[in-house]
């Protein structure tokens, strides 16, 4: 693991089951010096391109594994909540770090991001944790943007796009992938009133068309980048039954006590269910139930009368272990899911029916040119 003499560490895995042996090296105690830093597991590179050789050595051909996503917009507590589905004790002694970074005063102070990209963790229990950098983020759109209002990142295959426009398609990339390779996703707002992440998975499930799951891609050929044309992928799905989609389980985060009553979660639970009924999270659903909604109130709610903020945390994350999100269609190892997720990733970047979705906005007129 990363970290030398008495510098604080953060934990990949928990102590017990990390070892030489867990990582089919032979089990000696020189190859974990070998494993990359935890520091430097972004699967995404400044140039939006996916890198699984960082992540791959923590990766075994285990095929008992969950694969749990989140996405949301910044400050919501996305890190927070994905630490806490970790197992983190921030209580512990001994200076360990959290496994996902969360924002500190620094950071909000300079109007920053902590999460870049996308940064995967995994317990030991072999349960895979995928954290993503903030959607609808200010910050995120100032460090793409150039001088001309053009991007500097190149989201969709050789196209050249406007800041803005850019910047709203990363989000929807980042949905899409989630519910392609995932088998849960956290869908996390703030307040009960901002519905923004509701229309961007509407979005998701609208654009997220003739894509694999990770287990149904062929890797007979790892080095080939043709992956072949929408009509082929989707009769590649077509052979394995059908279009996959991760179980979503929407959170909304930071609740004011008047808010966090009983009768208001099953209005809103109510109004989640009508406002999807006709999308493919309902279709998908693995247990026919209604989706999936949590309110996590705020930390400085003490001597509320409803839930407090470390007992819905703690409810969250019973739920989320507990839960049976839908299965992919064949047995795939945890490396050849990686594997495959860059491929998605490709697939992603490359759909004509996100190209198509994009050239729309151009034309409404919403974005510059």
């Amino acid at each position: 693991m990363a970290g030398s003499g008495g510098a604080p560490k953060i934990l990949l895995a928990k102590p017990a089951l990390v070892s030489g042996a867990k990582y089919n090296r032979g089990g000696d105690e020189s190859s974990r010096s070998r494993l990359p830093s935890v520091a430097f597991l972004n699967l995404l590179s400044d140039s939006w391109d996916f890198h699984t050789d960082r992540f791959l050595p923590f990766l075994t051909d285990n095929t008992d594994f969950t694969i749990v996503g989140v996405i949301g917009p910044p400050g919501v507590g996305k890190s927070t909540i994905m630490n806490q589905i970790y197992g983190f004790d921030a209580t512990s002694p001994g200076g360990m770090l959290p496994p996902f970074a969360i924002e500190s005063v620094e950071t909000q102070s300079l109007a920053k991001h902590s999460t870049l990209g996308i940064e995967p963790r995994i317990t030991s229990e072999r349960i895979i944790l995928v954290d993503t950098q903030p959607v609808f983020s200010p910050s995120v759109f100032a460090d793409i943007i150039r001088s001309d209002g053009s991007s500097t990142i190149s989201v969709l295959a050789a196209e050249s796009l406007p800041a803005e426009l850019a910047h709203e398609l990363m989000s929807i990339q980042l949905g899409v992938l989630l519910t392609s390779i995932c088998h849960i996703v956290l869908v996390v707002s703030e307040g009960v009133h901002d519905t923004s992440m509701w229309r961007l998975m509407a979005t998701v499930d609208l654009l997220k068309h003739s894509l694999p799951d990770p287990s149904s891609l062929s890797l007979s050929h790892p080095q080939s980048s043709n992956l072949g044309s929408d009509k082929e992928i989707k009769d590649k799905i077509q052979e394995v039954g059908e279009e996959y989609m991760a179980s979503p389980v929407f959170v909304h985060t930071k609740l004011h006590e008047h808010n966090s009553a009983p009768s208001y979660h099953e209005q809103l639970k109510k109004a989640l269910n009508q406002y999807f009924s006709s999308t493919s999270f309902n279709k998908h659903k693995s247990d026919g139930g209604p989706l999936e909604l949590f309110f996590i109130p705020q930390k400085s709610n003490s001597g509320t009368q409803y839930e407090s903020y470390y007992s819905s945390m703690w409810k969250l994350r019973d739920q989320v272990l507990s839960m049976s999100g839908p299965s992919f269609s064949r047995t795939v190892s945890e490396r050849d899911w990686l594997k495959n997720s860059g491929k998605i990733w490709e697939l992603v970047k490359n759909s004509s029916t996100i190209s198509d979705y994009c050239r729309t906005l151009q034309n409404s007129g919403l974005f510059r040119r």
